[in-house]
């Protein structure tokens, strides 16, 4: 196959939708990641603190989900997260095989010590892209991801 014949199926980049949206990813996350910095957690804790403090007790393939997490990475997180005493874990009353996952009280304290700085980091990018865009792009995410759910 010849370049010519590559160009032709393929969008350019600039208009291809996982190239995008990845451009977009790194353009919310940058200011994210320079803010967790000085943080004990990486952006991939963070969301598991978010999800926790959000939704509570969760057990892991929820948490997975939520978070946008693989489940090996996870239970590799989880793990140093536990040490690090910003999660505890135990065994599902139910099931046994199962463990549900609770932050706690220093996993609290990160997201309270950075909750006014992440806050302002979406307040901001609200104020440059505009409310009504900004809603609207929630919106076009959710419903993309809702499509990609049902093939």
């Amino acid at each position: 196959m010849t370049n010519e014949n590559i160009s032709k199926k393929l969008h350019r980049t600039s208009r291809s939708l996982p190239i995008a949206l990845l451009r977009a990813r790194e353009a919310v996350m940058g200011p994210m990641r320079e803010m967790l910095a000085d943080s004990p957690v990486n952006e991939q804790k963070w969301r598991v603190l978010r999800v926790l403090e959000e939704v509570g007790p969760q057990d892991q393939n929820t948490i997975a989900q939520q978070a946008c997490l693989l489940l090996p990475s996870l239970t590799r997180i989880l793990r140093v997260m536990e040490e690090d005493g910003l999660v505890s874990r135990q065994a599902d009353q139910d099931d046994r095989r199962r463990s549900i996952v609770t932050i706690e009280a220093p996993g609290l304290k990160v997201l309270e010590c950075h909750a006014e700085k992440a806050a302002l980091l979406v307040e901001q990018l609200r104020a440059k892209y505009g409310e009504d865009k900004f809603e609207k792009l929630l919106d076009l995410l959710e419903d993309l991801q809702s499509v990609n759910a049902k093939t």
